[in-house]
């Protein structure tokens, strides 16, 4: 059974932080936290990233970067990464966490979720919709109820 889940991008201020806080929010028995591959240590979101999450709902207050690496993630039973090449780059670091890392977009194609770190609005908003409909399968998947 999955009880903790680690969700991972690349700097852990756009993508990573909106979509633990989404699947914590429609997972409330899970521990959902995220780090990132390159991390902004102990950097805030993205105000603008973060002014999407909060027009949508989504209380992103208290977020600070933090870095991955195998001993954290170890302690994790689920993590899900953005992109194909994230799940190759932790299978380098660590291959014994090759089995329990999936991409977060799995169940929505499966699809890989660019980052909009300085892109636009439109496409970050974009970004913020797959990330929520991405985040409404997996909790159907990990709490075994569907929502629809």
């Amino acid at each position: 059974m999955i009880s903790t889940v680690l969700v991972v991008c690349i700097g852990n201020v756009c993508r990573s932080p909106v979509a633990a806080r989404l699947l914590a929010l429609n997972c409330p028995e899970l521990k959902v936290e995220s780090a990132g591959l390159g991390a902004l240590v102990d950097h805030e979101i993205d105000p603008d990233f973060g002014e999407v999450a909060t027009e949508n709902g989504v209380d992103i207050s208290g977020h600070k970067a933090r870095q991955f690496n195998a001993e954290l993630a170890s302690t994790y039973d689920l993590i899900l990464v953005m992109e194909k090449n994230h799940i190759r780059t932790i299978a380098d670091m660590a291959p014994q966490l090759q089995g329990k890392t999936m991409l977060f977009g799995h169940w929505i194609g499966p699809k890989e979720i660019s980052d909009p770190y300085r892109r636009s609005q439109e496409f970050r908003k974009a970004v913020f919709d797959l990330l929520q409909a991405a985040s409404t399968h997996w909790s159907e998947k990990l709490s075994g109820k569907s929502n629809g």
